[in-house]
């Protein structure tokens, strides 16, 4: 099974230039044609301008020839902005890639989070996670992008290109990552507050290791038999934490927040904003709203140190 650590993110998270996938190195090409089309032109223009300053009298003049003035100022630009439009147009990152999508993803902004649900064919959620995203690596994969309040922006730069997530409408994104490895996205779009804490990661793994992923995914939450995570589950259900959030197999229904029945396989807490493990848990938990103000997720400051320790062991068992 494929574990995400530190040491498997990549070394240039989050990077357009780093393309990592096919549509992403796509993008990477067209990048590269124009910033050196736009070098070019800008040195032949500064070439042009130590001309006009520093130049001998006889080269100055010929500057002000109306062949040149015409062919430099209309035909040239004409020309060359043409070629790299038709350039940019005719790139495979704007085709439609006629491959049927091995797996249907739909994932929808929320403040300041991101709802991710595996479909089948049918449309039907298989399962639902949150702020991550994992894909069978070497596998095109389509993910459905809307929003449940306003306009999000959805972008993983080593994989894609940046889409919008709109209230109301669906977009479509095509994914494709080379080889297994964790990259970084982000919201592009502002959101409000707590925009710039709105992370997530992309997990490409082998096939196989996705396969069996998705289908521990499926599967309700496991049924505690230590004392301590029996304590913890009772105290998320007494705390009426449930309201909020789902965990199958359990009487926790809530949907305005992520879902927790597989918490605990999840690299990170709060949109990506901290690592998941029991301390950064239990400080989500009693001080959300200090790490992520305007959140929906309040502070719960109630808990004993004994009952904190049970409700994380409880969570992070969630596997």
């Amino acid at each position: 099974m494929f574990t995400a650590a530190p040491s498997l993110v990549h070394g240039n998270s989050q990077s357009a230039l780093d393309p990592q996938g096919e549509n992403a190195q796509a993008i990477a090409e067209i990048a590269w044609v124009l910033f050196t089309g736009g070098g070019v032109i800008f040195a032949i223009v500064l070439l042009f301008l130590g001309i006009a300053l520093f130049g001998v009298p006889t080269w100055r003049s010929a500057l002000g020839r109306r062949e040149l003035i015409i062919g430099g100022g209309v035909v040239f630009p004409v020309v060359a902005l043409s070629a790299l439009l038709v350039y940019t147009f005719s790139s495979r990152a704007v085709g439609k890639d006629a491959r049927e999508a091995t797996v249907r993803i739909e994932v929808t902004g929320e403040l300041w989070w991101w709802r991710v649900r595996y479909l089948d064919q049918a449309g039907n959620a298989l399962a639902e996670t949150a702020n991550e995203i994992r894909i069978p690596a070497g596998n095109p994969v389509d993910l459905l992008l809307t929003s449940r309040d306003v306009i999000h922006s959805f972008w993983v730069p080593n994989l894609a290109g940046k889409l919008d997530m709109l209230p109301g409408h669906v977009n479509r994104l095509r994914l494709f990552a080379d080889a297994p490895g964790v990259f970084r996205g982000q919201c592009a779009e502002y959101c409000g507050a707590q925009h710039a804490k709105m992370a997530f990661h992309v997990l490409a793994e082998t096939p196989d290791s996705f396969a069996a992923w998705l289908e521990i995914q499926k599967q309700s939450a496991p049924e505690p038999a230590e004392p301590l995570l029996l304590k913890g589950r009772q105290l998320f259900l007494d705390n009426r934490c449930g309201q909020c959030h789902a965990i199958r197999g359990t009487p926790a229904d809530g949907t305005l927040g992520p879902d927790l029945t597989h918490l605990g396989s999840r690299i990170s807490l709060a949109a990506g904003i901290v690592p998941n493990n029991p301390g950064t848990l239990a400080a989500w938990i009693t001080g959300a709203q200090s790490l992520k103000p305007g959140s929906r997720m309040p502070s719960f400051r109630q808990f004993s140190s004994d009952d904190l320790s049970a409700l994380t062991a409880y969570l992070e068992s969630l596997r």
